[in-house]
């Protein structure tokens, strides 16, 4: 018995959480999840798949305890034989409730490795769409439950596994600690300084890979189109890096707009810098959820999003949404944002009702798939 147990008389009590790896936004999702049983009597190990140990990583994870399985993505191909021996053993080694596993590749492992209860996060569309993973999740549907990050991602689901109970497919939004991702905002000028950007510009901001989903050559056809109308000296500043970087660039100059478009490319801490923005626009493709908008409106930034995937869910009643992949929509939204039309009031009030750490733990513990 641990000095802890003999202090409260009771056995410890743990979530297991078991990640894929840390690179992008994976990070602060663990440290999402590990935060739903602050001030619980549970404790929380985190356990990466991938990736390499890290003492930032540590730190990051919001956790009792983070270990690193250190695979390689060729190792965890096929059957991960491996993995599921060094989870079966973490298992064991403790007093675990359930785990949480994010992704398809963690789920596979957490149910082929031990005997408990699964929560399966997804974050993207089409995990289920393999008839192969539909059959396993039906052999282990008595101890699996699957959270969507939007109810896009969750209807998605549901529609791939039309036998389930709705109640066992839900939806739990991304989140941020609001207060920790404004406190490292830059204010606008220091933003605008370490970016390069002029003082007096009124900026369009958009952050993503320069990729088919991102649908940056709408947002620059859009802009293009605007252009005339909007304030003098106005540029749009794509952070990113992608394989479409020079397609992009030639589009800015087909239309004449190369003078006014900067590409910044990857921008470590991007999210520090959004208060150089006076409007952050997605237009993204069927957007799984959408984080860096979040990080906008934290900023108390406008936001213009296209109207699909879980991007609507995010800006639904605060930002604007509009049409996909329609430049003149967008250009006419930019065109309202510049006159002073987008409330970013209620964006902050959204923010705080269901996109924060506080929102999504009510949420997760109404669901009552776990008892605190």
């Amino acid at each position: 018995m641990t000095a802890s147990e003999q202090a409260h008389g009771e056995p410890e009590r743990w979530v297991l959480q078991f990640c894929h790896g840390y690179d992008g936004p994976f990070l602060d999702c663990a440290r999402q999840y590990a935060v739903l049983f602050k001030g619980t009597s549970y404790k929380v190990c985190t356990v990466y798949l991938t990736g390499k140990p890290s003492a930032e990583v540590e730190r990051g994870s919001a956790s009792d305890e983070v270990i690193f399985l250190d695979y390689s993505s060729a190792q965890v191909r096929g059957l991960k034989l491996g993995a599921i021996r060094d989870l079966r053993k973490i298992a064991a080694s403790r007093d675990f409730a359930l785990c949480i596993a994010h992704r398809f590749k963690p789920i596979y492992v957490a149910l082929l490795g031990s005997s408990l209860p699964v929560i399966g996060v997804h974050h993207a569309f089409g995990d289920y769409k393999r008839r192969s993973r539909q059959l396993f999740a039906n052999l282990f549907r008595k101890r699996l439950a699957l959270l969507g990050v939007s109810n896009a991602v969750r209807d998605d689901m549901r529609a791939y596994l039309p036998d389930w109970p709705a109640e066992r497919i839900e939806t739990l939004y991304n989140r941020i600690d609001v207060e920790a991702v404004q406190a490292e905002q830059f204010p606008r000028e220091a933003a605008r300084e370490h970016l390069g950007l002029p003082p007096d510009a009124w900026v369009v901001g958009n952050v993503g890979r320069l990729h088919p989903d991102k649908d940056q050559a709408t947002l620059i056809r859009g802009f293009a189109q605007a252009l005339p109308q909007l304030p003098a000296a106005s540029l749009l500043v794509i952070m990113g890096s992608g394989r479409l970087e020079s397609d992009l660039k030639a589009l800015a100059l087909e239309l004449g707009v190369s003078e006014s478009v900067r590409f910044l490319g990857q921008v470590p801490n991007g999210r520090r810098y959004f208060k150089a923005f006076d409007v952050f626009a997605l237009t993204s493709d069927h957007e799984p959820f959408g984080m860096v908008l979040l990080e906008a409106m934290a900023a108390e930034v406008p936001v213009i999003c296209s109207d699909c995937g879980g991007g609507r869910e995010v800006v639904d009643g605060s930002g604007l949404l509009v049409a996909f992949a329609q430049p003149s929509a967008l250009a006419t939204g930019l065109r309202d944002c510049a006159e002073g039309r987008i409330d970013t009031l209620s964006s902050a009030r959204r923010l705080s009702l269901y996109f924060s750490d506080h929102a999504a733990r009510e949420r997760f513990w109404a669901l009552g798939w776990l008892s605190q």
